[in-house]
C-alpha cells in the first residue's frame, strides 16, 4: 500500500518533448486511459462473470482496475508516454489537517449499506490519526460516495482543484469490509502494492497471460513517485493485486517469487502494515518510531526456482 501522489500528472517541462512513441502506440494508450474515465456500460457483475478469479476492484474497468482518472491526468499521462520519459509531478496527496470530508450521494444507499461504509471509515480512524466529517455547504473539496453499477473505484488522494472526489461502491458487490477500506485508502493517497519500484524483486508479471491492451495496469513507479514508508514489500497487503487480475486465459497474471504461504492480495483483513503506512503518510504521532509488530508474515529468504 504505497503513498502515491494524486494522479495530477502535470508535465514537468514547459517545452514539448520529442515524440518517441508511434502514433498507433499513443492512440492505443489514449483509448486505454479514456475507457477508465467514464462508465463503459458494463456492470461489475458481468466482469466478475467473465473473470471470476479476479478481485472485484480489479474488474472495475478503471485505470489499474479501480483508479478513477480526470481529464488533466489523462492528458499528462499521454504527453509523458509520447515522450518516453517519466515527466509527472505528483503533488501532496494528504487531506488538509488529516480530515477527509465526505457525503453520501442522495438516494444511493440504504441505511444498512451506509452503516457498513461508516464502519470501514471508523476502522481507519481507530488505526490512524485520520478523521472523517460530513460535508457542509462551505466545503468545496469532498468525497462523494456513490453506488453506480460499474464497480469499486476511487480518485487517488486529495487534489485541491478537483472539487468532488468520487468513491464508488456498487452494492452489494463492493460491500466486503476490506474492499471498502481498500477504496478509502486510495482516497487517502495510496495505490496498489505491486506498483512500487521494487516489485520485480517480489513478483513476476506473466505478460503472456494478460489481456492485450491491459498491460498498462501493471505499470510500476520510481522512487520519486512512490514511497514505501520504510516498510517491507507485503504480499498480504489489502492493497495488493491477486494473481488473476486482467488474465485472458484463467492462468495467473502475476506470481510471487518467494515462498508465500498466505493468499497474495487477500481480502480477509486490512493488515497492520497497511494501517502503519497510513499513520506514517499522515505523520500520526509516534508512527515513525513505532516498533514493527510481527503479525504480517514476510516471504521466506529463498526465492522460488525460476522457469527457464
Amino acid at each position: 500500500m504505497l503513498r502515491f501522489g494524486v494522479l495530477l500528472l502535470v508535465v514537468a517541462a514547459t517545452a514539448v518533448p520529442p515524440v518517441t512513441k508511434s502514433r498507433d502506440e499513443i492512440e492505443a494508450f489514449r483509448s486505454f486511459l479514456e475507457s477508465g474515465k467514464t462508465d463503459s456500460g458494463f456492470r461489475i457483475q458481468d466482469r466478475q462473470a467473465a473473470n471470476p478469479h479476479a478481485k472485484v476492484w480489479e474488474n472495475s474497468g478503471k485505470y489499474q482496475g479501480d483508479i478513477l482518472l480526470d481529464e488533466v491526468q489523462v492528458q499528462g499521462m499521454l504527453e509523458a508516454f509520447a515522450s518516453g520519459r517519466n515527466a509527472y509531478i505528483w503533488p501532496n496527496t494528504k487531506w488538509p489537517d488529516n480530515v477527509v470530508v465526505y457525503e453520501f450521494a442522495q438516494g444511493h444507499f440504504t441505511q444498512a449499506a451506509q452503516n457498513a461504509i461508516l464502519n470501514g471509515m471508523a476502522a481507519i480512524e481507530r488505526n490512524s490519526c485520520v478523521r472523517f466529517r460530513l460535508r457542509t455547504n462551505n466545503d468545496r473539496n469532498y468525497v462523494r460516495i456513490t453506488n453506480y453499477n460499474d464497480g469499486c473505484y476511487a480518485h487517488v488522494g486529495y487534489w485541491s482543484t478537483r472539487g468532488i472526489h468520487i468513491l464508488n461502491l456498487t452494492w452489494p458487490s463492493c460491500s466486503l469490509h476490506t474492499t471498502i477500506v481498500h477504496e478509502w485508502l486510495h482516497s487517502l493517497g495510496f495505490v496498489h502494492m505491486q506498483s512500487t519500484h521494487n516489485r520485480d524483486d517480489y513478483v513476476r508479471i506473466m505478460w503472456e497471460n494478460i489481456w492485450p491492451g491491459m498491460e498498462y495496469n501493471f505499470d510500476k513507479y520510481a522512487t520519486n513517485i512512490v514511497n514505501n514508508m520504510g516498510l517491507p514489500y507485503e504480499y498480504a497487503s489489502s492493497m495488493h493485486y491477486g494473481g488473476y487480475g486482467f488474465s485472458i486465459n484463467g492462468r495467473p497474471a502475476m506470481v510471487a517469487l518467494y515462498d508465500w504461504h498466505g493468499l497474495m492480495g487477500q481480502q480477509d483483513y486490512v493488515t497492520y502494515w497497511d494501517y502503519l503506512r497510513v499513520r506514517r503518510h499522515y505523520d500520526c504521532p509516534g508512527a515513525w518510531s513505532e516498533q514493527l509488530q510481527g503479525e504480517t508474515q514476510e516471504p521466506s529468504a529463498e526465492p522460488l526456482a525460476q522457469e527457464a
